[in-house]
């Protein structure tokens, strides 16, 4: 049981690292410059980890129909994309992705766009990525696997908790600054960033598009509010 919880793990930080590095790549070739991607210290996408694992125990039955993997795993990777930007809006009240300038998006959360790549993720992680990975790690003595696991475990765990205190910022001064101009409390916010640590300012460059979604939301409400009053007049 424990090798097996163990194995799982490996697979997680294994695909949470490959993830990184692919939009490491990917915004290497776009913006001509190393942007550490992701919001951990580490050199790791949780998404893609969890997206990863999820294909792997949830889709085994389907290995021997390619069409159904595909269309299946672009499901589970959309809704754990999708309610991961749900959750990090709500608990950080900061817009991290927005895909709203995307055709056939949904909430600016997911879109078409994204969908197609995570299906073909997935075929390769079920036919090509895993077996090379899974061979890999059973190849590694027990003991070594339980020290490499706990090492990995303990670093992710203490960078979870520096990342969650470096982020939570973001909300504190969004709080801080409530102004009716989403775009001036987004460069503040930014600035704000920027006056902090290197850890701090890492987020500009990972997530530059940071939007303030409770000031966007207010601004939304007074416009809708004067529009009303529009009508009543």
């Amino acid at each position: 049981m424990l090798n097996t919880i163990e194995i799982y793990f490996l697979l997680f930080i294994s695909y949470a690292f490959l993830g990184w590095s692919m939009e490491v790549i990917c915004k290497l070739i776009e913006t001509k410059k190393f942007i550490d991607r992701g919001f951990l210290i580490g050199p790791y996408c949780p998404i893609y980890g969890w997206g990863a694992v999820a294909i792997t125990l949830l889709l085994k039955k389907y290995t021997n129909d390619p069409l159904v993997l595909f269309i299946m795993a672009v499901i589970i990777c959309s809704v754990i994309e999708y309610f991961t930007s749900y959750f990090m809006e709500k608990k950080y009240h900061a817009r991290w992705w927005d895909y709203s300038n995307k055709k056939f998006n949904i909430n600016g959360r997911i879109c078409l766009e994204t969908m197609i790549p995570f299906g073909l993720l997935g075929v390769a992680i079920t036919y090509i990525t895993n077996p090379l990975l899974l061979n890999l790690y059973n190849l590694i003595p027990k003991n070594m696997l339980h020290i490499i696991s706990i090492i990995l475990l303990i670093g992710f765990i203490i960078d979870n908790i520096i990342s969650t205190n470096i982020i939570s910022s973001i909300k504190v001064e969004g709080n801080k600054l409530i102004k009716d101009n989403t775009e001036e409390i987004t460069e503040r916010v930014k600035q704000a960033l920027k006056d902090k640590s290197w850890l701090h300012r890492r987020l500009i460059d990972a997530y530059p598009n940071l939007k303030n979604i409770k000031v966007r939301i207010k601004k939304m409400k007074e416009k809708n509010r004067s529009k009303l009053g529009e009508k009543v007049e």
